[in-house]
């Protein structure tokens, strides 16, 4: 399983690296991925962060998924560049996978995709995602081939659902008894 995971300057970084940690540890190829040819991303917290690749160097004919990790700027930053909202477009086009946390749903209201789907996302961007989509407060919910998560504190149940739907339920338990992370009702 292909994945990317793009960031920018203000990323939340809890959402990046336990994304990209917990699909590494599944056997996921993740290329985390700067919108900008750059050797550091400072995200939100300011620790900075080393991408794999950026953005032109991607081969998106490969990539099984997309995740968007939220952070106020970082959203910002992603939002506003528009690589970002075509891929988004196309992929949701092709009935490919899409994934974001914490604020980076907006990326998604900004591509024109929330339209009829199920969402959550942090409480601080709630009520702009209620303009166009269902919006409930689980910590993580997926509608169709969109899986969207609250924030930092639900980013390891947010990749092991990815894990769940798109490898296997049992991949996800065994890593989430190897991780030892509570369980969830």
């Amino acid at each position: 399983m292909y994945t990317i995971l793009p960031i920018a300057d203000g990323t939340e970084e809890m959402e990046a690296v336990i994304v990209a940690d917990v699909l590494r540890r599944a056997g996921w190829k993740v290329d985390v991925v700067s919108l900008e040819p750059s050797s550091l991303v400072t995200a939100s917290r300011g620790i900075r962060l080393v991408p794999d690749l950026s953005w032109d160097e991607v081969d998106w004919q490969a990539v099984d998924l997309l995740v968007l990790p939220g952070g106020a700027g970082g959203t910002e930053r992603l939002m506003k560049d528009e690589r970002v909202l075509a891929q988004c477009r196309l992929r949701w086009q092709n009935q490919q996978w899409l994934a974001a946390v914490c604020a980076a749903p907006l990326i998604l209201k900004a591509a024109g995709i929330l339209d009829g789907q199920t969402i959550t996302s942090h409480p601080s961007v709630a009520n702009e995602l209620r303009e166009v989509a269902e919006y409930v407060e689980d910590d993580v919910v997926v509608s169709g081939r969109l899986v969207t998560s609250r924030g930092p504190g639900t980013s390891f149940a947010f990749a092991l659902e990815l894990v769940r739907r798109l490898d296997h339920p049992e991949k996800a338990h065994a890593l989430a008894g190897a991780m030892v992370c509570p369980k969830s009702g």
